[in-house]
């Protein structure tokens, strides 16, 4: 058996991701809902103004944790509808009435949270005339909107950068004829940590579908590739590579086992361990 591969920079952070990406969220809107408390408290005891000491702490934090709230759905929206190159002018719309959404989640959620918390220690709480209101905070939320899109975006971009982003190799800009056919092409071009290298589409194990992304997996190691599965599936050798589930694709050299399943479905086990679901509607044609 050859020696598994040495682990990559973002093999090795993989295991940790989701729980660095938790963190960073929670750490820093708990960073700001603090220093906001405490700049707020002292901004009303200098102006001579009658409070209760928690009421800072109560703006602040509803504000905080309502916003913490948001951050899986602005993931979710950023990476269906990404600004790319190919697509900002057509999704800006978009994201201008996500930022009308956002704004409105942010204020519904920190008012119900406030109006809890005044209730609870006996008071009442008063937002305000809404239209009014809802603008001011808007004007607010908007900016907040934009600085949480970069820093999804930024960090997309540094993971990209850091696991390495595949795409096909284009036609040549003159009349020369490609290296290789170009409809279907044998080699693959990876651009990683600011160097590029050519892997053979025949080393490709597999390739499973990833948002606007599908991922190919080569000796262990994954390679973002901007397509959809329907038309990479397209462009790969049909001898050599099969569809087994509506995410999935799969090299036939690479199988070790096929387990069936009760349900009619099956797993794919490649030779490096890697298990892949096959759906029932794959099944027949990949046994054939």
């Amino acid at each position: 058996m050859p020696p598994a591969p040495t682990p990559t920079a973002y093999a090795r952070y993989a295991p940790w991701r989701r729980w660095v990406e938790i963190g960073f969220w929670v750490m820093n809107i708990a960073v700001s809902a603090i220093g906001n408390s405490i700049t707020v408290r002292m901004e009303m005891a200098r102006a001579g103004l009658v409070f209760h000491p928690a009421e800072p702490v109560v703006w602040e934090w509803s504000s905080a944790l309502t916003f913490l709230a948001l951050v899986p759905a602005l993931v979710w929206f950023t990476r269906r509808f990404p600004l790319d190159r190919e697509r900002w002018r057509r999704h800006l719309v978009l994201y201008a009435a996500a930022s009308v959404v956002f704004s409105l989640g942010h204020v519904l959620g920190m008012v119900g949270l406030r109006e809890l918390a005044y209730a609870w220690g006996g008071g009442d709480y008063d937002f305000g005339p809404w239209g009014r209101q809802f603008l001011y905070e808007y004007v607010k939320d908007v900016r907040t909107f934009v600085s949480m899109v970069a820093v999804i975006a930024a960090y997309r971009f540094g993971l990209r950068r850091l696991q390495g982003e595949a795409s096909l190799l284009d036609a040549p800009d003159d009349d020369s004829p490609p290296v290789e056919p170009v409809e279907r092409p044998e080699r693959f071009l990876v651009r990683k940590l600011g160097r590029e290298f050519l892997i053979a589409a025949e080393d490709i194990e597999a390739l499973h579908a990833a948002g606007n992304y599908v991922n190919l997996r080569v000796r262990g190691r994954e390679y973002p590739l901007r397509s959809t599965i329907t038309a990479i599936e397209g462009r790969l050798d049909p001898a050599r590579f099969r569809r087994v589930h509506r995410s999935h694709i799969v090299n036939l050299d690479h199988i070790g086992s096929i387990e069936p399943l009760d349900t009619g479905d099956a797993r794919v086990h490649l030779k490096d361990g890697t298990v892949v679901p096959c759906s029932r509607r794959y099944r027949t044609a990949l046994s054939s």
